[in-house]
């Protein structure tokens, strides 16, 4: 199950844009025009106040020079994990490109305001749903998920859906991003964005 990662050539530190938020925006636009199912599909990994770690992956929403955002339930895992032990990686796992993207940093909450704008973005069907489901929680069938939808669905009738208080952005703020470019051998390209005090060094990571 060996292959030899020969897509791209190198990436060499003159290849870089001047600052991550736009060598990501580079290779992101690159990931869509490919055609790749779900390009802002990352793996999101947390731990617990015991370091215990948990990985999942979800859709990020957005991002800047501040970091990258992601929404749930407060009370799931993730949500918890996240809001504990504030820490969190993320993944971009662009297989069929032979490339990733690597990011660690601290985890906030967004703002309410943000919260409540992207959640009136969402399908009536996702908000009514992030009522329905107690996240994470282990349910006795189904049948209990239907029915969660059912009563939010008669709670709110044809009005209106609120963002409930549970459920919100957490936005990661990178201390590190690394892009990581498959090369042949396993020889792989690995740059680092490293925040040092108050400016981003590059740095070249052994494949």
């Amino acid at each position: 199950m060996r292959r030899d990662y020969t897509e791209h050539s190198a990436l060499l530190e003159g290849d870089l844009a001047a600052d991550w938020p736009a060598q990501f925006a580079a290779w992101f636009a690159d990931a869509k025009a490919w055609g790749l199912p779900e390009p802002n599909a990352m793996i999101v990994a947390t731990a617990d106040a015991r370091a215990r770690p948990s990985a999942r992956t979800v859709l990020l929403k957005g991002y800047d020079e501040r970091g990258f955002v992601f929404y749930t339930n407060y009370e799931s895992r993730k949500g918890t994990e996240a809001l504990t032990n504030p820490y969190a990686s993320l993944v971009f796992p662009w297989f069929p490109m032979q490339r990733q993207v690597l990011i660690a940093g601290a985890v906030e909450r967004v703002s309410r305001a943000e919260t409540e704008e992207y959640f009136g973005s969402r399908p009536r069907g996702s908000q009514l749903g992030a009522w329905a489901s107690p996240q994470s929680r282990v349910l006795s069938s189904r049948e209990a998920v239907d029915d969660g939808y059912e009563a939010a669905a008669d709670r709110f009738a044809d009005g209106p859906v609120p963002a409930p208080p549970h459920w919100g952005g957490l936005r990661v703020l990178p201390g590190t991003v690394e892009f990581w470019q498959g090369r042949t051998s396993r020889l792989h390209d690995r740059l680092r964005y490293r925040r040092d005090g108050g400016v981003w060094v590059v740095e070249r990571l052994a494949p």
